[in-house]
């Protein structure tokens, strides 16, 4: 018997969030795109014709009202006024500012009491499964190693409130040595995945983090080391910058995926 499609509503159509949309509006089989809140609605109507003129522009409070599941890829300022509505809703929540969720985790307890659902996409990480697998034994370790174009980091405010310019940049600079929490703290535009890798692991306090500024690169890298009674393992990924420089083009397509693994008949990984 065939089931109705999911409802989808997003919050953003910045370089995540339109070709998100654009995806699912070309036809993926048990989605359908609802719904969609920006900041600029302007910008969005002339962007909407992209994605399917019968889909409603709304304010962010409204999206969890008439969708099943809302995406989260707005400023991470915004994150709990996407967030509050659609937990309380009962809805499924998938966040993309996933450092967010560590400063917000009353909404994981509230979750349960409503019935909703928090879906973390695996966005720029790969392995994550691994990760997740190791941890029903025992992790004894995990280190990431994150490097990124100047331009990719500039403006986090690990950096302005310490003076730190990466203007004029010509070697490779160790930003940032500390936590995943503190690195989603200081720079929340910038390592989400290092908050999922926290999440899917050890948790964000004992999971190592640095930051470097590699103005020879021009995709952002991120090396993990995962140390458990199960492996010893490392991933690499080289991720090419969409027209954000501060968030990889994957991401877009790893919350596609994420939804299609909602629906799917067959889904592979954990």
């Amino acid at each position: 018997m065939a089931r109705e499609p999911l409802k989808i509503g997003l919050a953003g159509l910045g370089a995540v969030g339109l070709e998100v949309a654009r995806r699912i509006a070309a036809g993926i089989s048990g989605l359908s795109l609802t719904a969609v809140s920006v900041r600029d609605g302007e910008k969005a109507r002339r962007n909407l014709p992209q994605v399917g003129c019968g889909v409603a522009l709304l304010p962010v409070e409204k999206l969890a009202q008439c969708c099943d599941v809302v995406i989260e890829c707005l400023p991470p300022a915004i994150f709990r006024a996407v967030a509050s509505p659609t937990i309380e809703g009962g809805r499924i929540f998938m966040p993309l500012s996933v450092g967010q969720l560590l400063e917000n985790w009353d909404f994981v307890s509230r979750a349960k009491e409503t019935g909703a659902r928090i879906l973390v996409p695996t966005g720029a990480l790969i392995g994550l499964d691994a990760v997740r697998a190791a941890a029903e034994g025992n992790i004894r370790s995990v280190t990431m190693i994150t490097r990124k174009p100047p331009n990719g980091l500039e403006g986090a405010p690990y950096l302005v409130e310490r003076g730190i310019s990466l203007r004029g940049l010509n070697a490779a600079r160790k930003v940032f040595d500390g936590s995943a929490r503190e690195g989603a703290r200081g720079f929340p535009a910038n390592v989400n995945v290092a908050a999922a890798l926290s999440l899917a692991g050890i948790g964000p306090d004992r999971t190592r983090l640095e930051i470097w500024a590699d103005p020879a690169l021009e995709r952002n890298t991120h090396r993990i080391e995962v140390d458990a009674d199960t492996a010893r393992f490392s991933m690499a990924i080289e991720n090419i910058p969409s027209e954000n420089p501060r968030t990889g083009r994957i991401v877009a397509l790893s919350t596609v995926a994420a939804l299609r693994g909602l629906v799917s008949e067959l889904k592979v990984g954990t």
